[in-house]
């Protein structure tokens, strides 16, 4: 499905003078590449606002990902932003559908990740002795008929971390076409994975948070499986 420029602007969660914090839809590329297709580039006019200059990108989501996406709207605020993420000071909190159970109901993935290939057009990621340190936290929300909700939280904001260290834990995500395999395209046809939640620091103010409501295609598997969404309700900031 094609978005306007309305339904864009109908998924911003937040604004204020420095930043906005989109809900992403699922397929919306955030930059240009050889696939084609909308991207986010698209849509910055519109999402300029009233806003003196077009906002910018404070980091990225995958395609299919979907959830919190955090833009800059001047350049000091770029810049606050853009070190916020880089030395780890943002939380962010993502709800995915995996295959197969976690043995704990928390934990550390802590597998460093590599480049698969030195072509710099490849964005493909693989758990690598040698790689740059990754470290994910996790905790199971229910399990059922070989699948798990799982709520995680990036440490570090490797590229593809989650996916990579979920399959590399024998638990590929849902619809995850690079890294799941077989298993993980006859759960879902698309990636079931959602950036939930995500809180920024702000100079003399307490974290901003925003969240993202659960996506229709999460929603319907977790009402199928019997999952109950209050669970949210109490799931604390840091698993």
């Amino acid at each position: 499905m094609r978005m306007t420029p309305r339904d864009l602007v109908d998924r911003i969660l937040y604004r204020d003078a420095d930043c906005l914090v989109l809900d992403k839809p699922p397929g919306l590329a955030v930059h240009r590449g050889p696939k084609g297709g909308q991207t986010l580039d698209d849509f910055l006019p519109d999402l300029q606002l009233e806003g003196p200059i077009l906002p910018q990108l404070a980091h990225r989501l995958d395609r299919e990902t979907t959830g919190c996406l955090v833009l800059g709207r001047n350049p000091a605020a770029l810049r606050q932003l853009g070190k916020a993420f880089a030395e780890g000071r943002v939380t962010k909190t993502y709800l995915a559908i995996a295959c197969g159970h976690p043995g704990e109901e928390a934990g550390v993935i802590d597998l460093p990740l590599a480049r698969r290939s030195h072509d710099r057009r490849s964005w493909w990621m693989k758990v690598d002795p040698a790689g740059q340190p990754s470290l994910t936290r996790y905790r199971r929300l229910a399990t059922r008929d070989g699948l798990s909700w799982l709520a995680l939280q990036p440490v570090t904001g490797r590229t593809h971390q989650l996916r990579v260290h979920c399959a590399a834990r024998g638990w590929p995500l849902a619809g995850d076409k690079v890294y799941g395999g077989d298993r993980a395209l006859a759960a879902s046809p698309s990636l079931l994975l959602h950036a939930w939640r995500i809180a920024l620091p702000r100079p003399r103010q307490a974290p901003l948070e925003v969240r993202a409501p659960v996506p229709a295609a999460m929603a319907t598997f977790i009402a199928a499986l019997g999952f109950n969404q209050s669970v949210l309700e109490t799931l604390p900031d840091i698993l």
